[in-house]
């Protein structure tokens, strides 16, 4: 007997932006150098997805939550953080 579930109750939350980093550039021969620090990255995304060959929800039944990755913090030399990874919830067409 296939389970179908018709209805269910998730949780979802993006991720948080990392943080930026305050750093300034000293070199010997350069005063008040300028800033130097690196943005944070991004949050990932909660993104839901529709697949054709999905008919139910029973596959999000046992699963409440999903949280997506959080950006990394960025560093000196303006260096960057890397951004989090996205999470990617498939459903049904209707939903």
């Amino acid at each position: 007997m296939i389970k179908f579930a018709d209805e269910t109750s998730i949780v979802v939350s993006s991720g948080k932006g990392g943080n930026g980093c305050i750093a300034f550039r000293r070199e010997k021969y350069v005063p008040r150098g300028g800033p130097s620090g690196g943005d944070g990255g991004r949050g990932g995304d909660v993104i839901f997805e529709l697949r054709r060959n999905l008919r139910t929800l029973a596959h999000l039944r046992y699963a409440h939550s999903f949280k997506a990755k959080s950006g990394e913090d960025g560093s000196g030399r303006n260096k960057h953080g890397s951004d989090g990874e996205d999470v990617i919830i498939p459903v049904p067409p209707g939903t």
